[in-house]
């Protein structure tokens, strides 16, 4: 049996459904207080971009968590993307022998 793999979440899911919806703010009225533009959280709510350390910092200031947070979201689905799009190459490389 074949486990089945969940997709990489993305950054901006977790925007979305952890702090936008539950907290009823709009990527505008985060945007505000980031001092950003408003389609900056637009797109990262919608998955469309990537989180960039500016936004981290903000995003990390804004809601009270890290910077490394929101920095790890990003760096995992990143890796996780990259895996999945290269499993083929990674399966042909054998791993070095190691000696002893």
């Amino acid at each position: 049996m074949t486990a089945l793999k969940l997709a990489p979440v993305h950054p901006g899911e977790i925007l979305r459904e952890e702090f936008l919806s539950p907290l009823n703010l709009s990527a505008g009225a985060v945007a505000r207080a980031l001092g950003v533009p408003r389609t900056r959280i637009e797109r990262l709510a919608n998955e469309q971009v990537d989180l960039t350390p500016d936004t981290a910092l903000r995003l990390a200031r804004f809601f009270g968590t890290t910077a490394e947070f929101w920095m790890s979201l990003q760096s995992r689905y990143a890796l996780e993307t990259a895996s999945d799009a290269l499993s083929d190459a990674l399966d042909k490389i054998e791993p070095m022998k190691r000696a002893g």
